[in-house]
């Protein structure tokens, strides 16, 4: 990230300015910004050369823009809300080029989920091009906590140079998209994880009648952990946006527990520089029969509602279970090229189950649970840990009415550390085996990691368990 000399000093006289103006705003639920706003006529259309959005629908369209997020939510009157604009190093361009496709000529709501250079890199562009060339930017919604940017200094002076309305968004409040329901779930008051950005990403529930989108930014465990102590339930949503571009730091199995998709999107470039998405994150979809968009393979991603029903459309035709994605090809970021009809599914119902081993159904998708449980964890070996690494251990057990053979299966944690089961391995029904860090020989139920340092955090981790073909059998958290 590039950084500019009087970035700090300028970021945060306008921070100061953005909560005064959220200040004597009040509740963003009220009036739209724009008094006319509600009065104008359809803004945004899908072209003629694909399927094409029906008047009164909800649209979202997750523009593939590379490393990077961006969304656009198409109201059922035509009002617009965009919820970040793409990376730093295109300057906005594939956002920009998307919406003059889609014959958008003004952004009613720019929401800025925090403050990153892969969320708002442009945002500059954007409110220059709507200002300038088109018919403006009602008002951006930020979550206040500043980054030393140039990106999003650029953002700040865009935002001042054409007087557009800045309000600090925070949990409670709601962007007023004419037919729809926009909720902003988090931050709380106060921020979360000492002002970390990622953690205090701007959370949208977007709904229409009973189907309903989740957005979140790059919010990670404390934020999730914050997002299903307070809503439970009502977290409930038919389109997940996997959080942080699909890293293994976000998309918990609490949050999917609550969530319960039909369906998930996933942001990120084919060769991301950090691995995105993150096995682990693909596992979990899978585990739960997620059908799984990743734009990298599929290019934009758009699903269109009715409040009963779901279309989805998709610039390339590829695979939808999370682990197969990566078998196919990748799409480059573009506007160009169709976007064609994929599938349609109801709002209600479970997500399709994935069969496990055993003929077990993995837990969350409504059939049977997996014979396999997580009967303990000692991650907090005694003395020096380093040097009682057999100490560190997780029991797992057999919770099934048949043996299991381990052969090949894999346990990991959420960094990536992998054992796997020598050829033979049982595990008879009740049993319990025990898997210990360090170095040993095999036998009587103790099996040997074999690692040279701790691989559980103290802190609270997650246990893995696939089988030899990769599908997922456990996942299961701890706490410290």
């Amino acid at each position: 990230m590039r950084l500019h000399p009087g970035a700090s000093r300028r970021v945060a006289a306008a921070l100061l300015a953005l909560v005064a103006v959220a200040s004597l705003a009040g509740c963003l639920g009220g009036a739209a910004p724009d008094a006319d706003a509600t009065a104008r006529p359809a803004t945004a259309e899908t072209p003629a050369d694909g399927d094409t959005a029906d008047a009164g629908n909800l649209t979202v369209h997750f523009i593939h823009v590379g490393q990077g997020g961006s969304v656009l939510v198409v109201g059922p009157t035509g009002e617009t809300l965009l919820y970040d604009t793409g990376n730093w190093n295109d300057d906005g361009e594939h956002v920009l080029n998307y919406l003059r496709r889609q014959n958008v000529t003004r952004i009613d709501y720019l929401v800025t989920s925090h403050a990153d250079a892969d969320h708002v890199g442009g945002h500059a562009a954007v409110i220059d091009y709507f200002e300038t060339e088109a018919d403006g930017v009602g008002a951006v919604y930020d979550p206040g906590i500043a980054a030393a940017s140039r990106t999003y200094e650029s953002y700040l002076d865009a935002v001042e140079e054409h007087d557009v309305t800045l309000y600090r968004a925070q949990a409670g409040d709601e962007i007023p998209l004419a037919g729809a329901s926009v909720r902003v779930l988090a931050p709380p008051e106060g921020y979360l994880a000492d002002r970390d950005r990622n953690e205090n990403s701007l959370v949208l529930r977007v709904a229409r009648g009973n189907a309903s989108v989740l957005l979140t930014g790059d919010a990670e465990r404390e934020a999730e952990a914050y997002l299903t102590e307070r809503y439970d339930s009502l977290l409930n949503a038919t389109i997940l946006a996997a959080g942080h571009h699909g890293s293994n730091t976000s998309t918990g199995p609490a949050l999917l527990a609550e969530v319960t998709p039909r369906a998930a999107a996933i942001q990120s470039a084919y060769d991301s520089p950090y691995g995105h998405p993150h096995r682990e994150v693909l596992a979990r979809l899978a585990g739960r029969g997620v059908r799984t968009y990743w734009t990298a393979v599929h290019g934009t991603v758009v699903f269109e509602t009715d409040g009963e029903r779901v279309a989805v459309r998709t610039q390339a035709d590829a695979p939808t279970d999370p682990l197969e994605l990566r078998r196919a090809d990748p799409v480059a970021p573009s506007a160009d090229g169709p976007l064609r009809r994929r599938a349609v599914f109801p709002v209600g119902g479970a997500p399709r189950p994935t069969a496990v081993a055993d003929g077990g159904t993995q837990a969350g998708t409504g059939g049977p649970t997996a014979p396999l449980d997580l009967a303990a964890v000692h991650a907090d070996a005694a003395g020096d840990e380093t040097e009682n690494l057999n100490d560190e251990y997780v029991v797992l057990r057999n919770a099934g009415d048949r043996p299991l053979d381990l052969s090949g299966w894999t346990v990991t944690d959420e960094a990536g550390h992998e054992y796997r089961f020598p050829a033979g391995a049982t595990l008879g029904p009740g049993e319990t085996l025990t898997l210990r860090t360090g170095s040993g020989r095999d036998g009587g139920g103790e099996y040997y990691w074999g690692a040279g340092a701790p691989v559980w955090n103290n802190a609270g981790d997650t246990v893995f368990v696939r089988t030899d073909e990769g599908r997922l059998v456990l996942e299961a958290e701890y706490d410290g």
